[in-house]
């Protein structure tokens, strides 16, 4: 498998239908809303195996004193490659400048992964969400 890594911010709405159903995201119900998001997104790196996305980062930022990462999804088929690893070190390297870089990791367990980027959770923190679907 040989996987290559895209900044591009034009996807078909079918991929990223499936990439984000794959991991059980609501979001991937809308998948015209996203396609639209990730064209409206300050950086988005993709991995593909030929022609199949199979993993995805999003950012949002200021360029000059924030980065959020918005999230960060692969395909369960392709989990255990390192993808996800090599979509964090290509948007650190994006945002190495910034002052900050902020990631609110919805599953608990997904925060070690974060940490071996430099990322730690604060203990009084907490995201805060609505939602409209």
């Amino acid at each position: 498998m040989k996987i290559t890594y895209k900044e591009i911010k034009e996807f078909n709405s079918k991929d990223l239908e499936e990439l984000f159903l794959s991991v059980d995201w609501e979001s991937g119900k809308f998948p015209e809303k996203l396609q639209r998001a990730m064209q409206n997104s300050s950086v988005v790196i993709s991995a593909w195996d030929g022609d199949k996305l199979v993993g995805l980062v999003r950012g949002l930022d200021d360029g000059e004193t924030v980065g959020f990462i918005h999230y960060l999804l692969v395909n369960p088929d392709y989990q255990g490659f390192h993808i996800g690893a090599g979509l964090m070190n290509r948007i650190m390297e994006k945002y190495k400048n910034l002052l900050h870089i902020k990631v609110m990791p919805s599953d608990p367990k997904t925060v070690p992964f974060y940490e071996k980027f430099g990322l730690y959770k604060y203990e009084n923190y907490t995201a805060m969400e609505k939602k409209n679907m």
